[in-house]
């Protein structure tokens, strides 16, 4: 059982490790992500530097490579498994091997898993995300607050001790991702989304 769970995390890990997004941005537009908009190599970057159609590709990936892990793991190893795997999903994108250890921000790969695992909370979290999004026009904030609202969800729905666990940490992980957007908003020089 040990070694199921390690090979979950490996292979959680490596999946997560995939650079979709910057993969995108080369096929696409023909650049380094990493070199244009915020340096980030994560889908509302490359929405931000190529526009909607690249943008929504590479989330889509992003989220995709979340939503196959979180329900194969869960079928091998039930939830505990499941978000085992997805928190290093996540983690593998956020710091992938791929391209030194400097990712994304892990908001699609865990809005895969998300609703992989619990698909309600997936839609109420993203309703939340683009009501946010479509009245202020700012990605982050709708990131953000959507990231809050995650354990909040999880425990008013009463799901399982380790989804709820994966909600709380996963939710505070990517608010700290979101910690340079955070400082840009206060300062109120945070970039907004062109209609």
């Amino acid at each position: 059982m040990l070694l199921k769970y390690l090979l979950l995390i490996i292979l959680g890990y490596l999946i997560g490790s995939v650079p979709f997004s910057f993969i995108i941005a080369k096929l696409m537009g023909k650049i380094d992500i990493r070199n244009h908009g915020s340096g980030n190599s994560g889908a509302t970057n490359v929405l931000r530097t190529l526009g909607t159609k690249a943008g929504l590709v590479a989330f889509f990936l992003d989220f995709l490579k979340g939503f196959i892990l979180a329900l194969l793991s869960k079928k091998l190893l039930g939830m505990e498994g499941a978000v085992l795997a997805s928190t290093f999903a996540v983690i593998g994108h956020c710091y992938p091997f791929t391209l030194g250890f400097k990712g994304g921000k892990g908001v699609a790969t865990c809005g895969g898993t998300i609703f992989a695992l619990y698909p309600i909370i997936g839609l109420i979290l993203i309703i939340i995300q683009f009501l946010i999004i479509f009245t202020t026009r700012i990605v982050s904030l709708a990131s953000i607050i959507t990231a809050i609202s995650f354990p909040i969800v999880s425990f008013i729905l009463k799901t399982p001790a380790s989804f709820n666990l994966y909600a709380l940490l996963l939710g505070a992980f990517i608010v700290y991702k979101h910690k340079a957007n955070i400082k840009r908003l206060l300062s109120g020089t945070e970039s907004k989304f062109k209609k």
